[in-house]
């Protein structure tokens, strides 16, 4: 009973903190700066990139537009706000410190997706970055001996395992997914994630994920506003994207994940 409750309230967590802090998937394939939307092969491959169907099109759209328009008068604001009071180095540190919390999880998934090598390498990055990092404050792992970050979620898995997508969805204060990912991360953010367990109550739990989407979408201001700048259909741009970001964190080729 009492866990739960506790993944109950967890689950209230983090969509408080996806409406008061944003989505990070509303930007999630501009951010991450591993789809170039200068690149004319981009587009040429929009139409072939986009691997899953959109029946719900119409929805989407409107979905897409209420997170545009949230993002832009809200979400924008509070993340510029903040990175004019908190220093860079500092919110680059807190972005490796959650990052390393999730490796447990990465190597969880790696180990069910056959991944080994994968595993020991997010395995070995815990270790390292926790101990000669401070917590996970610093990288040294990845800077100094070379392990790369590695991306490994359960809608991934569940993929591995032979879980189709289902089809592609726009979710408010989210942003694109798909029915198959979708699950795979909230199950990844409520029963895998370490966060609530350090805190006793929910006013702790909503603090900690507002403080790491809030610091992650800091990081990366002013990357979805030069995609929408770049794009004639920005929900075009973003679908494609979306896929392209997706395909390339599973490739084993493409290691570095930067959250």
């Amino acid at each position: 009973m009492k866990i739960t409750l506790r993944i109950l309230i967890v689950g209230v967590c983090l969509l408080f903190a996806a409406v008061v802090v944003g989505p990070s998937g509303v930007c999630r394939a501009a951010v991450d700066g591993s789809v170039d939307f200068l690149d004319d092969e981009f587009y040429d491959s929009e139409l072939t990139s986009v691997e899953v169907g959109d029946p719900l099109e119409s929805f989407n759209r409107a979905m897409f537009q209420f997170n545009d328009f949230t993002y832009t008068w809200i979400f924008d604001p509070v993340a510029t706000g903040y990175s004019y009071v908190v220093p860079y180095d500092i919110r680059n540190a807190a972005g490796n410190f959650f990052f390393n919390l999730q490796e447990p999880v990465r190597v969880l998934n790696s180990i069910l997706q056959g991944r080994f090598a994968d595993a020991g390498t997010a395995l070995i990055r815990f270790v390292i970055n926790s101990i000669g990092g401070v917590a996970g404050l610093g990288d040294p792992a990845g800077r100094e001996l070379g392990f790369k970050a590695i991306d490994a979620t359960l809608g991934e898995t569940l993929g591995v395992w032979g879980i189709g997508d289902g089809f592609y969805l726009v979710i408010p204060f989210y942003g694109p997914t798909t029915m198959r990912d979708l699950s795979g991360d909230i199950v990844d953010g409520l029963a895998l994630s370490p966060y609530y367990y350090w805190a006793d109550g929910w006013e702790e739990v909503s603090t900690i994920y507002l403080t790491k989407d809030l610091n992650k979408l800091s990081l990366h201001l002013g990357e979805y506003e030069e995609m929408k700048q770049l794009s004639f259909d920005p929900y075009v741009a973003l679908r494609s994207g979306y896929f392209q970001y997706r395909k390339r964190i599973r490739d084993p080729n493409e290691l570095l994940y930067d959250e």
